[in-house]
């Protein structure tokens, strides 16, 4: 064998020359990217959660939970904690718009059933 195919030879462990990083460089010169305030309040809005309604357990994310707790307490007629819920729900939506995520789309709606 030549020395020049020992040299170069693409094996386990040994990728080819022109893919390796080069003497003194990193491998990921910018860094782990930060965290910012919109992804962070996202990433925490989106994470499900079980919760019991009626005696069943249910899988939904925490924004649907705090939009289901906003209604049953305008219900109930807790006037303070809907004051700060529609403030919470404002920053909600600044923020997604500021990341420009768009809003996650609205659940469908059923058809009236017809009447035979």
């Amino acid at each position: 064998m030549s020395e020049t195919k020992c040299q170069y030879a693409n094996n386990y462990r040994k990728p080819p020359l022109h893919t390796r990083f080069k003497k003194g460089q990193s491998g990921n010169p910018r860094g782990r990217p930060k965290k910012t305030l919109p992804a962070l309040l996202l990433a925490a809005l989106n994470e499900p959660v079980f919760v019991t309604i009626d005696r069943k357990r249910r899988k939904i994310t925490k924004r649907e939970v705090i939009v289901t707790q906003m209604v049953n307490n305008a219900a109930g007629a807790d006037l303070p904690r809907d004051q700060d819920a529609d403030r919470h729900i404002d920053t909600m939506k600044d923020i997604e718009r500021g990341a420009g995520v768009a809003a996650p789309p609205e659940p469908r709606r059923f058809a009236r059933p017809t009447r035979r």
